[in-house]
């Protein structure tokens, strides 16, 4: 009877280990889900937190107030380690408060992993040029023209070319500025408002005939742009272009009576003008004229120089005796009788001016104007 009872006893615990596997499974299941409940609970909380942290951090980078920023970032990166955008943000505020190096390493991690980021990249090249390491700036802002960017991909492209045009245009590597330049202007719209500014650039650049073209686009869009109309004359000045710097350089001050460096290019211009006698379309008795005239400028320039009282110094001939030989003969009646006497005329004062200019006290308006119209009438 006894092993009887057993056996009863083994085949209803046999008939209850179902029941009671389900009952454990369930367990299992409810457990299960109650931990994966608490953790997103958990997890949800940390990114709320960090959320909040880095609201204030963008906030007070937009206010500048850096030391509150990193503070911030550092609270919101304990809640979301790997999030890239909070360490950008922190690398921007420390860059904010000069620690660079700190700012440095964060900018290099998030690099290694997305190389691509305009964002990192334009930091990371503006580092290395604040270090003086040019080769590496170049090549961060380059990958930053070429990187992928937020918003406005052009846009972005194009304030990272003009970053390192300034860059280049500082260290003095103008050929360099200039190949940047000219592939910024292949890019940028006829009517676009930057063209002023594209011009500045060549300018600065010493291509002035690209600055020219540029600025005349400004004005085509804007003919009384008062920038532009400097600009151009700047340019065409230059070039040796007198007629049309006066022009701009009129307009110019017009627009802005307060733009003395136009005001003096202006009297330049206009000295220039009156004693340039080779100036094409011109009458034989103005040309004459101009002439009587520089040559006049040139004997109160050796009259006026210390040095040419005596003995000619060494090496130069008597320019005083040269002057004084040939000035009979320069009127407008003796000019009117010998046209060619023009050529001797004139080259004799420009001699006089370019061998006088380095060593023989300040120049007047004239004596500068003259110079220019020797270098004018050499290049041509």
């Amino acid at each position: 009877m006894a092993t009887g009872s057993k056996g009863l006893d083994f085949l209803r615990d046999r008939r209850h280990e179902p029941v009671t596997l389900a009952l454990l499974t369930l367990l299992a299941i409810v457990m299960t889900l109650a931990v994966t409940g608490l953790s997103r609970i958990y997890h949800g909380q940390q990114e709320a937190l960090a959320v909040r942290w880095s609201a204030r951090g963008v906030e007070d980078l937009k206010q500048q107030r850096f030391g509150a920023a990193v503070g911030e970032f550092r609270a919101a990166l304990r809640y979301a380690r790997d999030n890239d955008s909070y360490q950008l943000n922190l690398a921007e505020a420390l860059l904010g408060e000069r620690k660079t190096d700190e700012a440095y390493a964060y900018l290099i991690n998030l690099w290694d992993r997305e190389p691509e980021n305009g964002l990192v990249t334009l930091e990371l090249a503006r580092i290395a040029a604040s270090r003086g390491q040019t080769t590496r700036a170049l090549r961060f802002y380059h990958n930053a023209i070429y990187a992928i960017w937020p918003g406005n991909q052009e846009e972005e492209t194009r304030k990272s070319r003009l970053e390192l045009i300034d860059y280049l245009l500082g260290i003095g590597a103008k050929a360099q500025a200039q190949a940047e330049l000219i592939a910024l202007e292949a890019n940028l719209p006829e009517e676009s408002p930057l063209q002023a500014h594209l011009g500045g650039l060549f300018l600065k650049a010493g291509d002035n005939e690209h600055a020219l073209a540029a600025f005349r686009l400004a004005l085509r869009e804007d003919r009384h742009d008062a920038v532009a109309l400097a600009g151009a004359g700047t340019a065409a000045f230059e070039q040796g272009r007198y007629l049309a710097a006066e022009r701009y350089l009129k307009e110019a001050v017009a627009a802005a009576p307060d733009d003395v460096d136009s005001a003096a290019r202006l009297a330049t211009t206009e000295t220039v003008l009156g004693l340039d006698p080779f100036r094409p379309q011109i009458s034989a008795a103005t040309r004459d004229r101009m002439t009587v005239k520089a040559f006049s400028a040139a004997g109160d320039r050796i009259r006026t120089c210390p040095a040419l009282s005596g003995q000619p110094p060494h090496g130069r001939p008597d320019l005083v005796q040269q002057w004084n030989n040939l000035k009979p003969r320069v009127t407008e009646y003796g000019l009117r009788r010998n046209p060619d006497l023009v050529n001797s005329a004139m080259q004799l004062t420009f001699n006089i001016e370019q061998q006088t200019s380095g060593w023989c006290g300040a120049v007047t308006e004239a004596d500068n104007a003259l110079l220019l119209i020797a270098k004018l009438h050499e290049e041509h």
